[in-house]
């Protein structure tokens, strides 16, 4: 569970962001020993602040410097024959045959369903249906857009581009960001094609957030922003689902500023979303909640908290997640990430029991994304660490696989109650 290699991991982020050893260590305040330790190996892991430290100064998520959760079962092989599969379907091969038209038993409300629950599985973690899924989605999207009528091939595009914006975000999953814009710039072409204005800006913000994954902070911002613009002056903002999507790519926006230090721009963003999240509501609904952003005023606020807590607010952050009701259509996901930043921010702040608690609410809620997040890891290993050990603890360090790690590398004690 745990990231094998950090140090590979910090020097590749740190060159992407053109940074020397020395100007890192003034970004984030992080000794140039401490850094020049972990990138030769000689320093295997950090505690909390530190890696939140380095994070920042990188302009990265947490969970990027981390390593990224593993979006399969552990097989030794992220580009196993499943895998490659998925290649094949987003990057069919060269002079093969056109798709041919759906047949008497298609049914493209049976695709567009299928599709919606793999939005769903992937939302739930559930990585390995999703991944046995998608060629076949693909293929039957592509057959779509074969049809005799207008209509429906401009419906098949649709699917077609809701398919390969899942597969985009399932590669990034997988660590594979390339290979993600692959797939993610022909949804967008799909998306031309269909008759849905909302999906192309939908596939624009997850473009943006795999130039965030890949530490393209500037190009992130401008896309989610123009995306932004083009929902408003095109009057797609007064309903539900174009609101929605206008609200994602503004949140989008503003963590891309966050990141790039510009704190009062990221502000300014995050107010106007909350604003306008308490429109949604009160707009006539159309879409499929399944196939369109997550948006509302509870994710707003679990945005909210994040960005409070990786910028060194605990405080603040506790303050906006106490009390939260989060609103029906919030995934697994969503729930996952404030859960876990309720526990970073606890971790921060010395509060080991509430850390505790806040991982225990996790492991009820979602036990598999638990699972997937190394940085869940990364909370229970900094509390391991700690003199007295609170109650629930040993219990989430057997679940999560750090009680083993201590006793493989000698070091496991017993746990004392506090």
């Amino acid at each position: 569970m745990a990231n094998d290699d950090l140090g590979g991991t910090l020097r590749r982020l740190r060159r992407l962001a053109s940074l020397t050893q020395e100007e890192l260590a003034e970004r984030s305040a992080v000794s140039v020993d401490v850094i020049k330790q972990l990138e030769q190996r000689r320093k295997h892991s950090a505690r909390l602040p530190t890696l939140h430290a380095l994070a920042n100064g990188l302009g990265v998520e947490l969970t990027t410097l981390l390593g990224d959760p593993p979006a399969v079962a552990a097989t030794g092989e992220s580009d196993g024959p499943r895998f490659v599969a998925v290649r094949r379907a987003i990057m069919p091969a060269l002079w093969g045959p056109d798709p041919g038209p759906p047949g008497p038993g298609f049914s493209l409300d049976h695709l567009r369903e299928r599709i919606a629950d793999g939005w769903t599985q992937y939302h739930a973690a559930e990585f390995d249906a999703v991944l046995k899924v998608l060629p076949d989605l693909l293929s039957d999207a592509r057959t779509a857009t074969a049809a005799d009528s207008d209509d429906e091939r401009r419906a098949g595009f649709a699917a077609l581009g809701k398919a390969l914006q899942l597969a985009g975000h399932v590669a990034v999953r997988m660590g594979k960001t390339d290979l993600a814009l692959i797939s993610l710039e022909r949804a967008i072409e799909a998306a031309g094609r269909s008759s849905d204005p909302l999906l192309r800006p939908m596939i624009v913000n997850s473009v943006a957030w795999t130039y965030q994954r890949q530490g393209r902070l500037g190009d992130a911002l401008s896309i989610a922003l123009h995306a932004a613009d083009d929902i408003r002056d095109h009057g797609h903002a007064g309903t539900a689902d174009g609101l929605k999507v206008w609200g994602a790519l503004t949140m989008s926006a503003a963590t891309s500023a966050a990141r790039s230090n510009d704190y009062e721009r990221a502000a300014a963003l995050m107010e106007h979303a909350e604003k306008e999240a308490a429109r949604v509501a009160r707009l006539p609904q159309a879409g499929d909640s399944r196939m369109v952003s997550v948006f509302s005023p509870s994710s707003v606020r679990i945005e909210r908290v994040r960005l409070a807590v990786q910028y060194g607010h605990p405080e603040q952050a506790l303050t906006l997640a106490k009390g939260m009701r989060l609103s029906k259509d919030a995934p697994p996901s969503w729930r996952t990430w404030l859960l876990l930043d309720v526990a970073r921010a606890h971790t921060d702040l010395g509060d080991a029991a509430g850390a505790v608690k806040a991982l225990e609410s996790l492991r009820r809620a979602a036990p598999t994304w638990m699972r997937h997040h190394t940085l869940a890891v990364a909370i229970v290993r900094d509390l391991w660490a700690l003199p007295n050990h609170p109650a629930g603890l040993p219990s989430l360090a057997e679940f999560l696989g750090v009680g083993d790690e201590r006793r493989e590398s000698g070091t496991f004690r017993p746990c004392h109650p506090t």
